[in-house]
């Protein structure tokens, strides 16, 4: 039996099903009928039916010792990043509120919080410190995806390394073919997949855990092909949710969904081998565009990754870049000036248009808030994005002189800030590629200092340093596992 013939018996099963169920048999005319509206795609847009497969094949052939040098170290920085906003994420209360709703669930002590005394189970893990390390808004950024490439990934295989031996080459390979992976898929996907309300990261990144976990524990390509297909039906992640404690939660579940799925296709848990592909798979139905080249790959996405210098979405990063520029060239205050006028790319007023933000999760998602906080204070961290922050009245009173404008000639990492005085001058500035990004980027020691500013106060200095030199060294260690350990506390 082919392929179409036996999807038009499952669809007629499954139409004889619904009619049982609802009392009233259709006649074979009428299931005919219902069949033929579910049409196979047009042979003209069909994707070729081997993407999952390829994707698989390409996972699980990747070697450490292929990987140019510059791609290594790249996943060095973006480790080193991403435990920093890990722990520096710990203390805040969407983790705390987490851990108090699932610890009575938590199972065997088998892998660190990091910033935290908990120790639980590998999915647990996974899912909180994806939660830890994306509630500050403050991970790396795939600047053409939007994607947060280590936060659904670096969790999975971390938690991973405490449970059973893995030598730091196994460990950089498994975290370039994760962020390979879901920045493929990613790529393939945008813009139309984000304009439809998906939050990329939690949707795309469920592959990016479930490839890297797949790797580490040594998956055939059919068994890698079975991970994918079930990261595929494990979707999560709505727009909607953005300035809410559940942004967070979607790379951490799919941390924990990706690792799972690692597990169950290494038990010979099956799913469809072409989740990615198939007319129902995860291409057509999440998706209205798809680009089938950039899951062939078009060079090495980790060399993509930008980290950030604001804690907030990369969106907004230019308005601050120069809001701080011309804070600093001209020694503002803010009872000196008028007004304050921003021209943006359209997708910032799509994703940071809230005008008055009642709490520090919402003020990540005001173009207002960050060009008043970036000029009173000269900076955009996680104080400028606190609760306490939102509501300074001073704040609050600059904020409502923020006008922002959608300009269409504008980039997405560009804006155009001028500040009106109070005395008539006029103060402006363009930004073309803002701080943190690909075309100017933090640089190792910038990296670094991030890291420290967040650990302060939860890790010790001593703990701090030696995580440093772990990330570092993550390539020549034989046990990744103990990166780990030294995040937690006693």
């Amino acid at each position: 039996m082919n392929e179409p013939d036996r999807r038009v018996i499952l669809r007629n099963a499954g139409l004889a099903a619904t009619a049982a169920a609802i009392g009233r048999p259709l006649t074979t005319a009428q299931a005919q009928t219902q069949a033929s509206k579910v049409a196979p795609p047009n042979p003209a847009t069909e994707l070729p039916n081997d993407l999952t497969h390829r994707l698989a094949r390409f996972i699980i052939s990747a070697r450490f010792a292929d990987m140019p040098e510059a791609v290594r170290h790249e996943a060095k920085r973006t480790l080193l990043n991403w435990v920093g906003c890990a722990v520096g994420g710990s203390q805040h209360e969407t983790v705390t509120n987490a851990v108090a709703a699932l610890a009575p669930f938590f199972g065997a002590s088998q892998a660190t919080l990091f910033g935290r005394s908990e120790r639980m189970d590998l999915l647990h893990a996974a899912l909180l410190n994806g939660i830890s390390s994306h509630v500050l808004d403050f991970d790396d950024t795939h600047a053409q995806t939007t994607i947060h490439p280590a936060a659904p990934v670096a969790p999975a295989i971390l938690a991973l390394a405490e449970f059973r031996p893995v030598s730091g080459q196994e460990f950089i390979e498994a975290l370039v073919v994760g962020v390979e992976a879901e920045c493929r898929i990613g790529k393939a996907v945008v813009p139309a997949h984000y304009d439809r309300g998906w939050h990329i990261t939690g949707t795309a990144g469920v592959f990016g855990s479930a490839a890297a976990a797949g790797k580490l524990l040594g998956l055939d390509e059919q068994q890698m092909c079975w991970a994918l297909g079930l990261a595929a039906t494990q979707p999560v992640g709505l727009i909607e949710m953005f300035g809410s404690m559940t942004k967070s939660f979607h790379p951490g579940r799919a941390a924990q969904n990706g690792l799972a799925a690692a597990f169950l296709a290494g038990k010979d848990f099956t799913a469809s081998e072409h989740g990615l592909e198939a007319h129902f798979g995860w291409l057509n139905v999440l998706n209205t565009e798809r680009n089938q080249a950039a899951l062939d790959g078009e060079g090495w996405e980790i060399l993509k990754n930008s980290y950030k210098p604001f804690a907030c979405g990369l969106v907004v990063h230019p308005v601050i870049d120069g809001c701080i520029q011309l804070r600093n060239r001209s020694r503002l205050a803010a009872d000196m000036i008028e007004r304050v006028e921003v021209a943006v790319h359209p997708r910032v007023m799509q994703i940071t248009a809230i005008k008055d933000p009642k709490t520090g999760l919402e003020g990540k998602f005001s173009v207002y808030h960050a060009a008043a906080v970036a000029i009173i204070d000269g900076a955009a961290g996680e104080r400028q994005f606190s609760d306490e922050s939102v509501r300074a009245p001073a704040t609050v009173a600059l904020r409502k002189r923020v006008f922002p404008t959608i300009d269409p000639t504008v980039g997405k990492d560009q804006a155009r800030i001028t500040v009106a005085l109070k005395n008539g001058e006029r103060l402006t500035v363009f930004v073309e590629h803002a701080v943190g990004s690909v075309e100017n980027p933090m640089s190792d020691r910038m990296i670094e200092d991030k890291f420290r500013g967040l650990a302060e106060g939860i890790l010790t200095a001593e703990q701090a340093r030696s995580i440093v030199d772990l990330c570092w060294r993550a390539d020549q260690l034989g046990d990744t596992g103990e990166i780990a350990r030294s995040g937690g506390k006693a």
